[in-house]
């Protein structure tokens, strides 16, 4: 286990996708909101290093936010 402790991954979800034209997204100001193509009951996507890892589900209880594994991912699926 010692080797792997030196090994840094970027653990990144996707909401949703939105797709803006540059000029808006530039005139846009604190507090804005852009609107997703995503439903919230919709699962997420969870990327390592960019790639898909898992679908997840986010969760709220009390004033925290997690994210739930529903589905890995096998390499195959998105390649």
């Amino acid at each position: 286990m010692a080797a792997l402790s030196g090994v840094k991954v970027e653990i990144t979800v996707v909401l949703g996708r939105a797709r803006l034209p540059m000029h808006q997204l530039l005139r846009m100001g604190r507090g804005a909101v852009i609107e997703l193509d995503a439903d919230p009951k919709d699962d997420v996507l969870v990327l390592a290093n960019n790639r898909p890892i898992a679908k997840a589900e986010i969760v709220i209880q009390e004033d925290r936010i997690a994210v739930a594994i529903t589905d890995p991912i096998s390499s195959e699926e998105f390649e």
